[in-house]
């Protein structure tokens, strides 16, 4: 496999398409076994749904400075509503990225368990209608797809096909519309996302048609990734990479600045960070131990407390 495969999901959730389940399943893990990335077409997440997205979330990131720091919770680790350019730093780099971001997180119950590490989300509907209803509307359609995949995932490891099914519907899980400015000077040493690794179980990725997306091959080779337009690139995240002993590796990646005069055009993506419920332990899972893979991790930790612990390393708590 020399680059990294895009695949039709229909073939896995469309019952007309019948005996192709199962192939579906084997490449879409032999992919994550050997990239930790694929690209997922036939996602039937509307083109006209997406775009209404980017059109709010690029109108919120137009507005004044003083305007979006209103959005700001200050101690909050950027957990929900808007991060000022400047803050978020990949682990181990002494540079900042070049980047702004809004958090949506799930909408719970505020008597929910889960409330007091799950905050309410913050809306910014007053300076720009309609935000909710595309970031949340968006939320639940990249969780449902996110649900898709993982379900293909469980297969592939021999679990059954619901195994994450009660396990990631409280999950912690985010929608991050970013904003890139323009790149107005030349031998900066920052770039606009450090090279790094996602903390989540799964990471889907909107918007991933404008190029500088680069991962980071098992012969140590940066690999742009360009998706067409009509697919979402999806990644395995540090979790899933802990829960199934590395037999899924969460893959370093970065975005990088582009050259010349595309550096002068700013770049939005929107990724979902999907999680598992807080109080989720990620303890390694028995059939993904062998003789060959003996368990890397014999502590186990909760899904809130391995966030917390992430979240202090890129300078965000």
């Amino acid at each position: 496999m020399n680059r990294i495969p895009t695949l039709d999901i229909r073939r896995f959730t469309d019952p007309a398409a019948p005996g192709d389940r199962e192939a579906f399943v084997a490449e879409l893990g032999a992919a994550y076994r050997e990239w930790g990335f694929a690209g997922i077409r036939g996602h039937g997440i509307p083109t006209e749904q997406i775009d209404a997205s980017y059109d709010v979330f690029k109108r919120f990131f137009a507005l004044p400075d003083q305007a979006k720091a209103r959005y700001h919770v200050a101690g909050s680790g950027g957990a929900r509503g808007y991060t000022p350019f400047g803050v978020e730093t990949a682990k181990d780099s002494k540079h900042y990225d070049l980047k702004e971001f809004w958090h949506v997180g799930r909408e719970i119950p505020r008597d929910s368990k889960y409330a007091e590490v799950m905050p309410a989300n913050l809306w910014p509907d007053a300076d720009i209608p309609g935000f909710r209803d595309q970031a949340y509307g968006l939320y639940e359609s990249l969780d449902q797809l996110g649900s898709r995949v993982l379900s293909a995932l469980a297969l592939h490891i021999g679990l059954p096909e619901n195994y994450f099914a009660d396990k990631t519907n409280s999950g912690n899980s985010i929608l991050r519309p970013i904003h890139y400015p323009p790149i107005t000077a030349d031998d900066i040493p920052n770039v606009r996302a450090g090279a790094h690794e996602d903390i989540n179980l799964i990471t889907l990725l909107v918007g991933a048609s404008a190029e500088g997306l680069e991962v980071l091959s098992r012969k140590g080779e940066w690999v742009p990734f360009t998706a067409d337009a009509d697919t979402i690139v999806v990644n395995i995240g540090d979790m899933l990479q802990r829960l199934t002993n590395h037999v899924y590796p969460s893959t370093t990646h970065r975005v990088v600045n582009p050259p010349g005069e595309k550096a002068r055009q700013p770049r939005y993506s929107t990724p979902f960070f999907l999680h598992p419920n807080p109080d989720f332990l990620i303890d390694v899972l028995p059939s993904c131990i062998t003789p060959d893979n003996p368990s890397r991790y014999p502590e186990p930790i909760t899904a809130h407390g391995y966030l917390e612990e992430r979240l202090r390393e890129i300078k965000l708590k």
